[in-house]
């Protein structure tokens, strides 16, 4: 009765079992349920439907402009940034998305250092160090079996996984520090997918406990970098530059006269470490996979992309390409951010209404419902061709990007949009001109093996099979 009293005349379920609803399509087969929510909200004028979700009603946005209303009122009285329908739960308090107002603005200021060109010419060298050292690993797997296709999913993901420790936190995660930390890692991620039963044994306690160990781990890392700092060491990952910048705004507060302007404890500062491994890790798990599916399909781009890199960089090059260089490679960052716009990692943005909120004329969202923007939909509203992947399209000469701005979404908008979409770009263009510079690639093409599956962000249904090669370029 509760669930037909908010859904009033929106597009949705007509019934749903009480307090269940509908989780166990929403389990089982995730691509269909929101497939099936995105076609409803597509069905009428509104732009959003409905469902019903453990106790929660949802609703779904299509609408690009209702995601940009949704984006712009995050704040204590309209919505809050949960990140995951029991986000708070699994995440833990000190947590960067649950942030509101000055206290929000104040960190994301303390944050912009980890991204100035400096930090981002630091982590450039650590991520090509890594990417080529990943790929080699590859191809050698790939020659004792050159006829059978590689699933690339978990490789790429645990390339990513000692790509993002590497960057944020360095050296200060020995060996067996990182082997425990892929552990507890694998268990969140399990966890994300799996019903919200917090009880031992299940899928989802694993996963919240695994948080709280990573963010001990990542505190212990603080602390180091902490030090470090204090003797005046140059940075050489995201921490130490995070550190050294509140060292000095905290020095130059005491020079003032003025007491310390802030104090985040190891423990919030791990939780905020931890939100940026989540981002980095699962989300460019995602892109590199897409990418490699679309490069595949598309011969006549990955041949453009081929003679771009090659003017700046080879595999017997002894130099790294640096940040300018990335920056020169314009056709390379469009093909990028093709990728993200036609494949966003993260398909949706889940928040919750913490008032009664009027999203239209005619209808007001319930306090207390989980709504989620799509930033996938929005991708394919507004471009010309939106089916298409063109990288062109984000050429300066088609100047797409600007003209249909709104309707890019994958770093989401607002007061939450994400906070280091620069490096994700960079990671994203440092592996395609790795990857196609030094292998020769053939998708396994199978039946629906290029469907969506959601891990839980998006992934070819296939886990990425490919033939890999060492490429002759002479």
């Amino acid at each position: 009765m509760s669930y037909i009293k908010k859904k009033r005349f929106l597009p949705g379920p007509t019934l749903v079992f009480p307090f269940l609803g509908n989780v166990i399509p929403l389990v089982t087969n995730p691509t269909k349920f929101w497939d099936l929510q995105s076609a409803l909200a597509k069905s009428t004028g509104h732009g959003f439907s409905v469902n019903y979700i453990i106790g929660k009603f949802i609703l779904y946005i299509h609408s690009t402009d209702l995601s940009h209303k949704v984006f712009a009122n995050v704040r204590p009285d309209a919505f809050h940034l949960i990140g995951h329908p029991f986000g708070k739960k699994l995440f833990g308090e000190h947590n960067l998305i649950y942030m509101f107002g000055q206290e929000h603005k104040d960190l994301r200021r303390r944050i912009a250092p980890n991204f100035t060109p400096k930090a981002l010419g630091t982590y450039t060298d650590i991520q090509q160090r890594i990417i080529i050292k990943y790929l080699k690993s590859w191809l050698d797997e790939a020659s004792k079996s050159p006829n059978t296709p590689i699933p690339l999913r978990l490789l790429c993901r645990d390339m990513n996984l000692d790509t993002s420790q590497t960057v944020f936190v360095g050296p200060y995660l020995d060996g067996e520090s990182r082997k425990r930390f892929n552990v507890d890692y694998n268990y969140f991620n399990v966890g994300l997918m799996k019903l919200p039963v917090d009880l031992p044994g299940f899928a989802f306690r694993n996963a919240r406990l695994a948080v709280g160990r990573l963010i001990d781990a990542l505190s212990v890392c603080v602390e180091q970098s902490l030090n470090k700092m204090k003797n005046e060491e140059e940075p050489t990952c995201l921490i130490d530059f995070w550190m050294q910048e509140n060292l000095r705004e905290i020095n130059e507060a005491k020079n003032n006269g003025l007491q310390k302007p802030f104090q985040y404890t190891n423990k919030e500062l791990g939780g905020y470490l931890f939100d940026f491994l989540f981002a980095a890790q699962d989300a460019s798990t995602s892109a590199l996979l897409w990418a490699i599916v679309l490069l595949d399909s598309h011969p006549q781009v990955l041949e453009k992309v081929r003679s771009e890199v090659a003017k700046f960089w080879s595999p017997e090059s002894e130099e790294p390409l640096t940040v300018e260089m990335l920056r020169e490679m314009k056709y390379l960052e469009a093909v990028a951010r093709e990728i993200i716009r036609i494949r966003a990692p993260a398909t949706m943005v889940p928040h919750i209404a913490g008032e009664e909120f009027r999203l239209t004329e005619d209808y007001v969202i319930p306090k207390g419902t989980i709504v989620f923007p799509s930033v996938f939909d929005s991708s394919f509203q507004g471009f010309p061709e939106p089916e298409k992947f063109d990288p062109d399209r984000f050429m300066e000469e088609r100047q797409e990007e600007r003209v249909y701005k709104k309707n890019f979404l994958a770093f989401g908008a607002g007061p939450h949009a994400c906070v280091g979409q620069k490096y994700a770009i960079n990671h994203l263009m440092l592996f395609i001109a790795m990857f196609t510079a030094l292998i020769d690639f053939k998708r396994h093409k199978t039946d629906g093996c290029d469907d969506i599956s959601y891990i839980p962000t998006i992934a070819p249904k296939d886990d990425c099979k490919v033939f890999l090669a060492h490429r002759c370029t002479r």
